[in-house]
């Protein structure tokens, strides 16, 4: 007896709702009892189907022992003998309800068993009870799966008949023998090159122009032969790489192609990714002139594509334009892919692969995120910075300067502190716009993010209501003040640290944590340097006066000598924040 055909089988595959079965839940693949792990099953069984009897009458029960080495999940099934691509006949009744458990095929209740986990198993024994209508020889079969690409469909176990009927002629069988969808692989001598980049091939590189050989460069490429593409894709990857074409910049409805590493051999498969989940591999590959190598920790893999694939659920022309991904991330030994760690590289716009040539970059971070991160870095580099420097060192130096009604320091301190409050809100609400809603993968960054939001909100509200200079309540609104914008600052710090490795602005280790260190050390150190300054004018007065209204004209006198000083040191913490500010958005700019 033939298995199911092909049809069937791409049929259910490419309807299931799940990839994997880990609970067993698998009545999606009850007629056909192939898992849709979008591989194809082995051929030569190493389990077996075993019953303690081999004749039956209505409602008698019969022994069915499945073994044979570690297996993960399993699927038996009892049919007639003559028909096997019927509904399953009969119903079970578990030995071990930890793990197994009874599925309901068709209209039959109880008339399947499967696993209950994917914990390793070498055996499993269930018992078949003969149904009151059930057919002349009754025919038990099995799928196990070893691993999520390892398995077998549909092992042929013994045929079990009803007294006094003579067995079928010729002697029934089943068979695992599968229609195998694949294609010949071959293997790759050496790394791809990116000579024709930009004139006979679309590439995409990232970094940007870098070299295919080496091992820290994303590569894929795309070369019109007539009415097909040839594709290459590498990069550094032991796990798996893979590429969509997609409507837009989000994942969900898009045509994907993956390389996966399954025990030091690659497999090439074609997949249907559906929202943020994980892909849909199809059963049926629509791949030809597959090759694979894997060396020194660079993954390739290349194959060819017809452009127009009508026969094919799910795959996208290629003569129109797409964004395009690239991902990369780890893979189990049997071949099951994790979540990329990092975003996915993006191209910009839409792109033809098989038009003009071209050689492109892409970004790894979304332009929104982007935006988020460069705002928060000029706010809260940039303009608290100078302006907490400039509120409490520069108040007597530009006491007499005055600027629209205003002292001059108070009024550059108000100026700066506003434009951050500005730039921190517009950039607090662009992640929400970019997630549409609360991202619950950022860990501690969005709630510290909330925390300096409102503090933010809240220290130029409370400035609103400050006291005259001399009231009594003047020295407690000073305190808070202080306190609440030193608490956002520290908050604020904090956050950017966190931020700065998170999958959607993954900016490059260590040099984003050095060069953050780095600004924290520059900015305490000025705050440091000016305060051991303020703290010498004092004692200089201190000496030479005695009287206390002389002392506070010295002191006077003094920050008034002390004012080259202190301009000279403001203009090299200004300069030096632009140069870190600088270089966080080239970072930025480059992810």
């Amino acid at each position: 007896m033939e298995l199911p055909g092909v049809a069937v089988w791409m049929f259910v595959c490419l309807c299931a709702s799940v990839v994997g079965y880990p609970n067993g839940k698998v009545r999606e693949a009850c007629t056909s009892m192939v898992p849709c792990h979008g591989s194809s099953p082995q051929l030569s069984p190493e389990h077996a189907i075993t019953v303690n009897g081999t004749e039956f009458r209505p409602g008698d029960k019969i022994e069915v022992h499945l073994s044979g080495p570690d297996f993960e999940g399993f699927l038996i099934q009892a049919r007639d003998a003559e028909r096997l691509d019927s509904p399953a006949v009969g119903s079970f009744v578990l030995a071990d309800r930890r793990r197994s458990q009874l599925l309901t095929c068709g209209r039959t209740k109880n008339s399947a068993v499967s696993h209950t986990s994917k914990a390793k198993k070498k055996d499993i024994k269930v018992y078949w009870i003969a149904p009151e209508d059930a057919p002349k020889h009754v025919q038990f079969l099995a799928t196990v799966v070893k691993k999520y690409r390892i398995f077998w469909v549909k092992i042929p176990g013994p045929i079990v008949s009803q007294p006094d009927v003579l067995s079928p002629t010729p002697p029934l069988h089943a068979t695992s023998e599968a229609v195998s969808t694949s294609h010949p692989v071959s293997y790759i001598s050496k790394p791809f090159s990116a000579s024709g980049c930009g004139i006979m091939k679309f590439c995409i590189r990232n970094p940007t122009n870098c070299d295919p050989g080496s091992a820290s460069c994303f590569f894929l490429s795309f070369q019109q032969e007539e009415s097909s593409v040839f594709i290459e894709m590498s990069g550094p990857s032991e796990g798996y790489l893979a590429f969509a074409f997609s409507q837009d910049q989000w994942m969900g409805g898009d045509d994907a192609y993956l390389c996966v590493n399954e025990d030091h051999s690659i497999h090439v498969s074609t997949a249907h990714l559906k929202e943020r989940s994980h892909p849909l591999l199809d059963s049926e590959n629509a791949l030809e002139d597959v090759s694979w190598r894997l060396a020194d920790g660079v993954l390739q893999c290349s194959f060819r594509r017809r452009i127009r694939l009508p026969a094919y659920k799910g795959r996208f022309n290629l003569d129109t334009s797409y964004y395009i991904f690239l991902a990369d991330g780890e893979a189990s030994e049997g071949g099951l892919i994790y979540k990329h760690r990092r975003q996915p590289l993006v191209t910009n716009g839409l792109y033809n692969v098989t038009g003009l040539p071209q050689d492109i970059g892409g970004s790894r971070a979304p332009r929104l995120i982007k935006a988020h991160g460069a705002l928060m870095f000029v706010a809260w580099i940039t303009t608290v910075s100078i302006g907490v420097i400039v509120a409490r060192f520069f108040r007597p130096v530009w006491s007499h300067s005055f600027l629209l009604g205003k002292e001059l320091w108070f009024q550059v301190h108000r100026m700066l502190m506003l434009t951050t409050v500005m730039l921190t809100s517009i950039s607090f609400v662009l992640p929400f716009v970019y997630r549409g809603g609360w991202s619950q993968q950022a860990g501690f960054h969005p709630y510290l993010g909330c925390a300096v939001m409102a503090l933010t909100i809240f220290q130029p509200l409370m400035a609103g209501f400050r006291p005259s200079r001399h009231a009594p309540r003047r020295q407690l609104f000073n305190w808070f003040h202080w306190s609440t914008g030193t608490t956002a600052r520290i908050l604020a710090v904090v956050t950017m640290f966190l931020g700065m490795d998170l999958p959607a602005l993954d900016l490059p280790d260590p040099w984003d944590t050095y060069a953050m260190i780095g600004f924290v050390a520059w900015h305490v150190g000025t705050d440091v340097l000016l305060e051991i300054h303020s703290y010498c004018l004092v004692r200089k007065v201190e000496v030479i006066e005695d009287d206390r209204v002389q002392i506070l004209q010295s002191l006077t006198s003094a920050e008034a000598e002390g004012r080259l000083f202190k301009q000279v040191v403001l203009t090299i913490y200004v300069c030096g924040n632009i140069i870190f500010l600088v270089a966080f958005l080239i970072a930025i700019n480059q992810v």
